[in-house]
C-alpha cells in the first residue's frame, strides 16, 4: 500500500511493510512490535488496538498504519532508523561533519529539521536521508515510528523505522556528513552497552560525565542517537537500558574511554 504525498512531489509515495513479509526473525519481531506499539500508545484517540487491526486484513492494516503516520503531529525534526533487510541486517549510521554548529562530529541517524513543505514526519526523515546519504526515498519500506526524544537543544525528534533492500549506493553529503557507516544489528540488540566519559561545560565549569554508549566500527554511539537505539530495543525486544548522565572524577576519563 502506498500513500500519495501532495506536499512534496519529490517524495510521491510512501510504502509500508507488514511483518509477515519479513523473513528475518528479529526484524519480523521488531516490525510487529513497533506497529503494535504505535496504536497501543494512542488507543484512547483512535480506538484501534492490535486485535482490531488484525481483523482489517492486509489492506486495512496498511491503511491504518499510513493514516496514523501521516496524521501524527509534526515534530521539530525526524530521523530515519534504516535497517537492511538481509540475512545479516545492518543499521545505517553517520558521523556529522566537524564544522557544524549542532552535534558536530557526533554519530547520528540520517535526518534533520522538519520543513513546512514536508507534510509529515515520514517525509521529513526521507527527505533528509536523501539529502545526506543519497538514499532514494522509494527504496525505504516504512515499518512505523518510535516515541519522540528530546535533543540537548530541546528539539522534539521523531524516529521513523524503515527497512531497505540491498544493494543501494550511499554517498555522504560532505557539507553535513563526514562518514556513513554500518552497525551489526544483531550485535546491537544483544550486546551490553559500555560507559563513555566526556567533558561537559556548564556555568563556566567543566565536569566529566559518564553515559551509556555502543562502540560501532570505531565510532561511539551515545546521546540522542543512543537513546533512540535504546527505545528501539525496548519497543522491539523488551530490552530495558538505563540511560544516565553521571558525573565522574576526571582521572577516570582515560580508563573508561579505552
Amino acid at each position: 500500500m502506498k500513500y500519495q504525498n501532495s506536499h512534496s512531489p519529490r517524495f510521491e509515495e510512501l510504502a509500508v511493510v507488514l511483518p509477515e513479509y519479513i523473513t528475518h526473525p528479529e526484524l519480523r519481531q521488531m516490525a510487529q512490535r513497533v506497529q503494535q506499539a504505535m496504536f497501543q500508545n494512542s488507543v484512547a484517540d483512535c480506538r484501534t488496538d492490535s486485535q482490531k487491526l488484525e481483523r482489517q486484513g492486509e489492506i486495512g492494516r496498511v491503511k491504518a498504519i499510513l493514516d496514523h503516520l501521516i496524521t501524527t503531529p509534526n515534530a521539530d525534526a525526524a530521523v530515519l532508523v534504516l535497517i537492511t533487510n538481509e540475512p545479516q541486517p545492518k543499521i545505517l549510521l553517520t558521523r556529522r561533519a566537524a564544522h557544524l554548529s549542532s552535534h558536530a562530529g557526533e554519530v547520528s541517524f540520517a535526518g534533520g529539521k522538519h520543513d513546512a513543505g514536508d507534510g509529515n514526519n515520514v517525509v521529513t526523515a526521507l527527505r533528509e536521508a536523501c539529502e545526506e546519504t543519497a538514499l532514494p526515498p522509494s527504496k525505504a519500506q516504512i515499518i512505523g515510528q518510535l516515541p519522540t526524544q528530546i535533543s540537548k537543544k530541546g528539539l522534539e525528534v521523531r524516529p521513523i523505522v524503515a527497512l531497505v533492500e540491498p544493494p543501494v549506493t550511499y554517498v555522504p553529503e560532505l557539507g553535513e556528513i563526514a562518514r556513513i557507516f554500518w552497525g551489526d544489528f544483531e550485535k546491537i540488540i544483544t550486546e551490553p552497552t559500555c560507559d563513555y566519559v566526556l567533558p561537559y561545560t556548564m556555568g563556566g565549569q567543566t565536569v566529566h560525565i559518564k553515559t551509556p554508549c555502543w562502540r560501532v566500527d570505531g565510532e561511539v554511539v551515545w546521546g540522542l542517537t543512543g537513546k533512540i537505539l535504546a527505545s528501539l530495543l525496548e519497543v522491539g525486544f523488551d530490552r530495558q537500558i538505563e540511560w544516565y548522565y553521571q558525573p565522574v572524577e576526571a582521572h577516570c576519563q582515560l580508563a573508561d574511554n579505552e
